[in-house]
């Protein structure tokens, strides 16, 4: 039984041949694919360390031994710490004295507070009030040493590779914050009263690149000094070059 159905051409047999006897085919032959060429790249385990150098090895090993709270790498070393201006203290420390000498005043003169206020009964009694007065001038001193340790421990480290702030927020709460100096994009202080310039004290503001997160640090004493202290390590650190320590 024929088919009216028209064959499909073999293109893989020649149709013809040229006068040198070359085949010559009605559709190019198919080509066989070639597989893809992989190429494996590899890296070393670890990284390739970077030379650091006796002097800063040297600087580091101060740091450590100096701040062994901080958290440094090998060739990092503290440039300069800024703490707190005491004038900060001046304010809390001073209201905190005067309601413990009152306190104490009003238990070493109960009896003419007695007499003038004609107070009569067991409120009369010297030995009623001591214990609750002595606790009270405790709890006030407590709340000084609180105020103190806190302040204190607010501090700001600039190093040869980023700024780290110490932010003691309460007695057992703290917080860290680290800023490498290649994103310091800004850095400002500002001096706002006349009390801040008498007493060479203000705040130094930072600025980042990227998030445009702002840190900021305050009662710095000298704040104009340690400005250009940071701007020269940022500047030192973005060319390649080293700093100058004078923590060293």
């Amino acid at each position: 039984m024929n088919s009216d159905k028209p064959s499909e051409p073999n293109y893989e047999q020649p149709v013809a041949y040229d006068a040198e006897g070359r085949p010559l085919y009605a559709h190019p032959p198919k080509k066989e694919k070639l597989a893809p060429q992989v190429v494996h790249m590899s890296r070393p385990a670890e990284p390739i360390k970077p030379v650091i150098s006796a002097e800063a090895k040297k600087r580091h090993e101060r740091s450590k031994r100096l701040y062994p709270t901080l958290n440094l790498t090998e060739s990092e070393y503290v440039i300069s710490a800024v703490r707190r201006h005491p004038i900060g203290l001046i304010i809390p420390l001073a209201i905190g004295t005067m309601v413990i000498a009152l306190a104490t005043s009003l238990l070493m003169n109960y009896d003419s507070f007695v007499e003038y206020f004609n107070i009569v009964g067991k409120a009369a009694d010297i030995e009623t009030v001591t214990l609750p007065i002595l606790l009270f001038n405790v709890l006030v001193a407590l709340g000084m040493f609180i105020v103190y340790y806190v302040y204190v421990n607010n501090k700001f480290f600039l190093t040869n590779e980023s700024v780290i702030q110490e932010i003691q927020l309460s007695l057992f709460s703290r917080l860290e914050q680290t800023v490498s100096l290649s994103n310091i994009e800004d850095a400002s202080y500002t001096q706002t009263n006349i009390l801040q310039t008498l007493f060479n004290y203000g705040s130094i503001r930072l600025s980042t690149e990227g998030d445009e997160t702002t840190y900021r640090f305050t009662y710095v004493a000298n704040p104009k000094a340690h400005l250009a202290t940071l701007n020269n390590a940022v500047e030192a650190f973005k060319n390649g070059r080293p700093t100058e320590s004078p923590e060293a």
